[in-house]
């Protein structure tokens, strides 16, 4: 009952551990996945790729990324228990679908207990083939079809848009996935990334860890963001009412959704990877409205970029999914696709130095007092 102890509410500005996957620098607008800078990632790799580097810490060789490839398309499959329990419980929220069905494999696969690096590496790797399948097979069935086989031809992204669509995606827009999937991968130790290090912390197996993250992640203050700039496109409905928009929300003391990050304080580095893509994938879908519609939602909003209010990663990954037909409730899952090898590497940084992660709670409740009996209470 200190007075003279300090309190950092939300552990904002504390570090609780080392780690050598991600380094993010708010206040210039950086971020690097084992020192390379997302920007050459986003530029020049695969997800594939970018999954082996923060797995295992270094670019792969042509070799190596094969092998990982194969291992990947290999994990694309599911217990057929799995697809009895979409059915049981198609119409629920998507998040509390996927979240039980990685807790139901936990069940189904004795491998899942685990508890060694071997044992996290080898789980990972097949969660990470399987979470974008169960997204993909709860769409199909709640809409009363049934759901489409994985091609192991096709990259991770491609791949994934093919099971949700049943259609092979154009290179472009298979690209675009593929780079938000990267953007995505990891970012330090956000809500979800320590909670599942939390879970980690008491000797738990990854699917437990993987559960943690997921609830998490599906509180709106975490995941949600993509979601909510899609509401806001709908509701300015034309380019010309940006402006007006951002006026009206600015004058209310609103926050504009999409701008603005707990970390960053300049543009979010992994923005304008987006924005390109999302612009021609609007043209290839014949929609290039939403794209103008978020550009005239950044160009009201730059007077207000020295205030730290500039536009983050999923300012345009709401209208890339609306483009591709996807429903707003499937967007927090995406991100979870994307998540993952993030998730993995924390929970395996955690298990090498393991601790059980146990901080305190400054008491400022009444002093000790005497116990009263009940019949003698008023």
């Amino acid at each position: 009952m200190s007075e003279n102890v300090k309190i950092n509410r939300g552990l904002k500005g504390v570090y609780f551990e080392r780690s050598g996957v991600s380094h993010i620098d708010g206040s210039k607008g950086e971020l690097l996945y084992r020192g390379y800078t997302i920007h050459d990632l986003a530029q020049h790799s695969s997800f594939e790729e970018v999954c082996y580097l923060l797995i295992h810490g270094e670019l792969p060789n042509a070799g190596q990324l094969a092998e990982f490839d194969a291992a990947l398309k290999e994990a694309r499959a599911l217990p057929d228990a799995i697809f009895d329990i979409i059915r049981a419980i198609k119409d629920g929220h998507p998040m509390d679908v996927l979240r039980s069905c990685v807790s139901s494999l936990a069940a189904l696969d004795p491998a899942s207990a685990e508890k060694g690096e071997e044992g996290f590496l080898k789980n990972g790797i097949r969660l990470t083939s399987q979470v974008p399948m169960i997204i993909a097979a709860h769409e199909a069935i709640r809409n009363g079809r049934d759901p489409v086989p994985a091609d192991k031809t096709l990259s991770h992204a491609a791949n994934w848009l093919w099971m949700l669509s049943g259609e092979k995606p154009s290179e472009a827009a298979a690209r675009l996935a593929d780079v938000d999937f990267i953007l995505h991968a990891e970012h330090g130790a956000n809500a979800s990334s320590f909670a599942a290090r939390v879970t980690v912390g008491t000797e738990a197996n990854l699917h437990g860890a993987m559960v943690t993250a997921l609830s998490t992640l599906a509180g709106p203050a975490h995941g949600g963001a993509a979601e909510d700039v899609m509401k806001m496109v709908t509701e300015i409905g034309t380019p010309d009412r940006a402006a007006e928009y951002v006026k009206a929300k600015r004058k209310n003391r609103e926050a504009v959704t999409g701008f603005g990050h707990r970390v960053y304080r300049a543009e979010d580095p992994r923005a304008r990877h987006m924005r390109d893509g999302v612009k021609k994938l609007g043209e290839e879908k014949g929609a290039p409205e939403f794209y103008q519609i978020l550009e005239g939602v950044v160009e009201a909003m730059k007077p207000y970029a020295r205030h730290g209010l500039n536009v983050n990663v999923d300012f345009y990954a709401g209208v890339m999914y609306q483009l591709h037909g996807i429903p707003m409730d499937l967007y927090v899952p995406i991100f979870a696709i994307g998540r993952m090898p993030g998730w993995l590497v924390q929970c395996l940084e955690q298990q090498r130095s393991n601790i059980l992660i146990r901080p305190l709670t400054l008491y400022n409740g009444p002093d000790q007092r005497d116990y009263v009996s009940l019949k003698d209470r008023a």
